[in-house]
């Protein structure tokens, strides 16, 4: 249901593309410059030209690392060694990797609030990149009973940590739109013309946001399209109305676009920067998957798979008018006893 219009009072664009440039020479030879990856297969299914950004092999195996590592950056320069405490956030997915990985390399505690029932495999990666220093743990909860932002609000307070959430934090959006100005900057490589539309997933609008304002700045004429599944459209309603809806824990396999909401920061940045948002259904975010899996032999969690799930959506349709187009593929970490259960929901493609 509605909830609230944009702030008025706020700045229409808190995050430039300076912020972003800051951010990329934060993450540089630190973060992965991920490959650009094509296929002819696709080629011919959409009848353009596509450029996969494969943030599946990012650090962590997702976007999430850009965000992270350069909002705790930004932290340790703007304040004195003597008085740092530590770094707070809440995730049960790729985010609390991305904190506890940062966190452990820029030496800094960090402290990672996350469901009792999160998932195995996620708790022991975040563990497995989470620092030894003194005051670094996983802390969790349960969420029938707390919301994780009040628990790790009570636990910044006592500790005197700052927190970085996992996507409505103007530091987090510039480390993430790093991604589409590396995919840019390698079309400006080529002697082909630059892409005309860019495919984004969007859960909370982190990496939707801080990839438009990237794109808008030097490719204004490039259309920047948000994706998200039909089952979590809160965005998508939240675009069309301009007014914020939320949604509550969808049952979507794309267990990264569940967040309820766009944010207090990027909410206004989709409505400035971004020209289009639509929707697919499980079983096309299952066919984008299975179509990476055994076409490009690409291993895709199926919340990355959701801007290639638009894009074929769209050529389907006849509506993607575009001779040259990005895709941002944001992250490769799925559970692998599920991968089963995944190819399972997707369809045969008839492209």
């Amino acid at each position: 249901m509605p909830t609230a219009a944009p702030n008025p009072d706020a700045p229409p664009s808190p995050v430039t593309l300076d912020d972003i440039r800051a951010a990329a020479r934060r993450l540089d030879g630190v973060a992965h410059k991920t490959p650009v990856l094509s296929s002819r297969s696709l080629d011919d299914m959409l009848g353009a030209h596509a450029m996969l950004k494969c943030e599946n092999f990012q650090r962590v195996g997702a976007f999430k690392f850009r965000g992270g590592y350069n909002a705790i950056s930004r932290y340790i320069e703007s304040v004195p060694s003597e008085e740092r405490t530590g770094i707070l956030t809440y995730s049960s997915g790729n985010h609390a990797q991305a904190i506890a990985l940062a966190g452990r390399l820029l030496d800094i505690p960090t402290v990672i609030v996350m469901p009792s029932d999160a998932p195995i495999v996620k708790l022991q990666a975040t563990r497995g990149f989470l620092s030894t220093l003194p005051g670094s743990e996983i802390v969790l909860y349960d969420r029938n009973t707390q919301t994780r932002e009040e628990v790790g609000a009570q636990i910044a307070r006592e500790r005197s940590f700052v927190i970085i959430p996992p996507y409505d934090h103007p530091d987090v959006i510039a480390g993430q739109g790093t991604a589409a100005l590396e995919l840019i900057e390698h079309t400006r490589r080529t002697p082909d013309p630059p892409i005309d539309a860019l495919f984004v997933c969007c859960g909370g609008g982190g990496l939707l946001s801080g990839c438009a304002i990237a794109t808008k700045a030097l490719l204004p004429n490039c259309r920047v399209i948000g994706v998200e599944p039909e089952l979590a459209d809160d965005a998508t309603r939240s675009f069309r109305t301009r007014t914020l809806h939320t949604v509550h824990n969808p049952p979507t396999i794309a267990d990264g676009a569940r967040t309820p909401s766009l944010g207090r920061w990027t909410f206004p940045l989709v409505l400035k920067h971004v020209d289009d948002m639509i929707t697919v259904s499980e079983s096309e975010i299952a066919s984008a998957l299975a179509f990476c899996l055994t076409r490009m032999k690409m291993l895709v969690e199926p919340s990355g798979a959701l801007a290639l799930a638009g894009a074929r959506r769209m050529a389907r349709e006849g509506r993607l008018d575009a001779r040259r187009i990005g895709i941002i593929i944001s992250g490769g970490n799925v559970d692998l006893a599920d991968l089963p259960r995944l190819l399972s929901l997707a369809e045969d493609d008839h492209d």
